[in-house]
């Protein structure tokens, strides 16, 4: 059952299982099963979670790149198998180039509006045989169905030399037409943008990209969509750094034109959007938060370690709540705070699954030291009370968990969030890219309602039978 606001929290660190296990509560009513899950490629009312591996090596071609698709089903992620898919797989536009770091992104979402999931990847590196031009980058999208992820469509290109379009991606309904839009990243040395492929997206010709904002000597660092006003059309929020300028913003499309509905000085490297108070509007939180050094304000004023700045949203407007700051010595935080333990480096939101209105909120620190084990990782399960977070601290070393916390295995460096399993609780899934000497591998928890509480399982390429993985784990596919 769901801890009672209000009161004490401090138990949430007594036991890491325990912790996991709050996000359980009542069972859901029977037709709340009626949608199919976001992340459901193959339409089986599993979702599934989406790898993507840049680095690995594809016939022979180093760093082209595939993604690895772990199929959801009953018991959850690790028991169905999984899917390969690269750019020398049939259907999948392009072919597996050196250097071309297929997967560095992964976005879930219908795309089409035909009701299965589809899969945005991008390969930013790309370079697309234009005399004098390289690494343009581009997006493609793998087309889910009954089959699952057959085929796939070119939707986005990059148009001039080191643009990298696509290193990061996120899809909404921008306009409230109904039809998924795609918001993607292009980045080169001096200027960057956030562009727009307007849904919906098919296997016609390549949409034409429309610029959302952009920067001189900055660039985006991480993006999220949800409905941050209550209007009943997705919002674009965004984090951005570099060496003139810095700082978080939510863009809006409502009005027919894109326009900056909020701001603030701070920037991050992660952002996740819920309604974390159940209060019924929408809040943002930012990960391993830093603030501007030409601004006079700031969310989080002690960064050791890392911090995660809570947003909150009130009904009407864009983000006009109360905000706050949660490090790991906040009371009720599980770890220790200690210089760059990278608290807050990823974020997942933990959608509502028991119906009592409240989101959680996953949050990866792939830089804390376990014991002696100096970079072993960690993440949280956090839960909102007030302005702060609270929730303990899960590591190899903790009870039921698979496996042990070795230097480097960088547990944390993605989270992600879905029902994987089908009972209508939403699960967890954590990335250990430096695992098995930087092979990588996912760890998958299921979520109960009450004890006993399974284990927590890895899923390594070597269980899935992958072979050359490289960092597997570091790119897990977002819902939002």
């Amino acid at each position: 059952m769901r801890l009672t606001r209000g009161k004490s929290l401090s138990a949430v660190v007594l036991c890491a299982a325990t912790v996991l296990a709050v996000s359980g509560g009542l069972a859901a009513p029977a037709s709340a099963a009626a949608a199919a899950p976001r992340g459901d490629f193959n339409g089986d009312g599993f979702a599934d979670l989406a790898v993507g591996v840049p680095d690995a090596t594809v016939g022979g071609r180093t760093e082209a790149g595939y993604v690895n698709v772990v199929w959801g089903g009953t018991g959850g992620l690790g028991k169905h198998g999984s899917t390969t898919l690269s750019q020398n797989s049939a259907g999948i536009p392009g072919t597996s180039e050196a250097e071309d770091a297929f997967g560095r992104s992964v976005q879930a979402a219908d795309l089409n509006g035909d009701g299965y999931s589809d899969l945005a990847v991008s390969a930013p590196a790309e370079t697309l045989d234009v005399p004098g031009q390289a690494r343009e980058g581009a997006v493609y999208v793998l087309w889910g169905s009954a089959s699952g992820l057959k085929s796939g469509s070119t939707v986005a290109k990059g148009d001039h030399a080191d643009e990298n379009l696509g290193a990061a991606l996120t899809s909404g309904d921008y306009d409230h037409d109904g039809h998924q839009d795609l918001a993607l990243t292009a980045h080169s040395d001096e200027s960057s943008a956030v562009m727009e492929a307007p849904g919906p997206l098919t296997t016609g010709a390549v949409p034409p990209l429309s610029k959302i904002t952009s920067w001189h000597f900055a660039g985006p660092n991480a993006l999220a969509s949800g409905d941050l006003n209550g209007d009943g059309t997705d919002d674009l929020a965004l984090t951005y750094s570099g060496m003139e300028t810095q700082g978080t913003e939510v863009h809006s499309k409502a009005s027919g034109t894109w326009a900056t509905t909020w701001s603030a000085p701070d920037t991050g490297s992660a952002l996740a959007i819920g309604d974390f108070d159940a209060d019924g509007a929408k809040d943002l939180a930012i990960g391993l938060v830093r603030p501007n050094p030409e601004a006079d304000t700031t969310y989080c004023a002690d960064l050791t370690g890392g911090a995660i700045a809570l947003v909150l949203g009130a009904k009407g407007t864009t983000l006009g709540g109360a905000t706050g700051c949660t490090t790991q010595s906040t009371p009720g935080v599980g770890g220790t705070a200690e210089p760059e333990d990278d608290f807050g480096a990823s974020l997942a939101t933990v959608s509502d699954s028991v119906h009592d209105g409240y989101d959680a909120l996953l949050a990866g620190t792939p830089h804390e030291a376990v014991g002696t084990a100096k970079a072993g990782g960690s993440f949280t399960y956090l839960e909102a009370t007030g302005t702060h977070f609270v929730g303990g601290a899960i590591t190899q070393n903790s009870s039921q968990v698979a496996g042990t916390a070795e230097a480097g295995d960088l547990f944390g460096a993605a989270v992600a969030a879905g029902d994987y399993d089908g009972d209508q609780y939403t699960d967890a899934a954590t990335g250990a890219p430096g695992e098995n000497s930087h092979s990588g591998g996912i760890w998958y928890r299921e979520t109960d309602e009450e004890p006993p509480f399974p284990d927590t399982v890895a899923v390594t390429p070597s269980k899935l039978g992958l072979a050359g993985a490289v960092s597997y784990g570091a790119v897990l596919g977002r819902r939002n």
